[in-house]
């Protein structure tokens, strides 16, 4: 019978922004790690203790509050996003300046290559950003990188393209009829199931090389009509309309605007031979199934529990989610 070590003998692990991917990390590091996982509201700290992380309260808009982070551990994962206007990550920048040198992997964004016009592309291709999400994630990148030259650390950089599950779908845009592109003028789209982004992390943390980029998508090759049509078939819902961009720049927020103006494909051969990662959603058909498995589970439960509150019986239960 293997024993484990008790956990203040595991290497220590910091998760900074330890949201939807950072609780689907947790399962995968805490067996091998001590994980203290990073958050700005009190209130979750027992939500994070139960998931196995030890909780850290400090805010990356509150400087003072990150002298705590210098030195807690050899690894950190940084998913945080940066805040939410201006051109540099200062979010970033506050952290650069207090981290002694560790291995580090940051979760960036595909959007940092701006539009392509549907090219497929590896990590090679320079970066050209087009709004200010996406430089403030390539300033990210660039302080992080000036960081481990100036520390001595290790920085690896995911580029993470739409991310997907049960939870994560675009099912109200569907059911309020969002319109998308005409199919001819429709924009290539990237992908990753949420479970295989948290198994990617764990890979480059242990294989990930020094200042090297790996686009963390799956194999899909899909536009993004075909993504809401993919969900909407699954789910059983109406199809999104379908508009020519004229009319469609009048339909949706300049947000979705964005997504909707810049098409792009990205190689995954990097992430497969260098990480040896082998994705357990290799395209969204796969993902959007096993989501929808998920869901019903979940709506299930919800009706069982629902029943337990209510004295309705277990026959009537089932007989409401047919």
């Amino acid at each position: 019978m293997k024993i484990r070590k008790p956990s203040f003998k595991l290497p220590r692990l910091l998760i900074l922004g330890c949201g939807d991917v950072g609780m689907r990390l947790l399962p995968l590091l805490r067996q091998r790690y001590r994980v203290f996982a990073v958050t700005s509201q009190p209130e979750r700290c027992a939500e994070l203790r139960a998931a196995g992380a030890v909780p850290i309260v400090a805010d990356l808009d509150q400087p003072a509050t990150l002298r705590r982070l210098a030195g807690l551990a050899p690894r950190i994962v940084h998913l945080a996003p940066p805040q939410a206007e201006g051109k540099l990550d200062r979010r970033t920048r506050r952290l650069a300046a207090v981290l002694p040198a560790a291995r580090l992997v940051y979760i960036s964004t595909t959007g940092v290559y701006g539009d392509c016009g549907g090219a497929l592309f590896d990590e090679t291709r320079p970066v050209a950003p087009r709004n200010a999400r996406a430089l403030r994630r390539v300033d990210a990148e660039q302080v992080l990188r000036a960081w481990a030259r100036r520390r001595g650390g290790r920085v690896s950089i995911l580029r993470v393209p739409g991310i997907y599950a049960a939870e994560r779908l675009p099912l109200k845009r569907l059911r309020e009829g969002t319109p998308v592109l005409l199919a001819e003028q429709d924009v290539y789209t990237n992908h990753v199931h949420a479970d295989d982004l948290a198994q990617i992390v764990v890979r480059a943390l242990q294989h990930g090389q020094p200042g090297r980029v790996y686009h963390a998508v799956d194999d899909s090759c899909m536009k993004m009509g075909e993504y809401f049509d993919a969900v909407a078939d699954v789910f059983g819902l109406p199809r999104p309309p379908r508009l020519e961009r004229a009319a469609l720049t009048a339909a949706v927020s300049p947000a979705l605007l964005s997504f909707m103006s810049e098409s792009r494909r990205l190689s995954n051969k990097r992430l497969k031979t260098e990480l040896g990662v082998h994705l357990r959603y290799t395209d969204v058909t796969g993902g959007l199934q096993a989501a929808r498995a998920s869901a019903g589970k979940l709506s299930a439960r919800s009706c069982r529990t629902a029943c337990l509150v209510c004295g309705v019986s277990s026959k009537a239960s089932a007989a409401a989610l047919r």
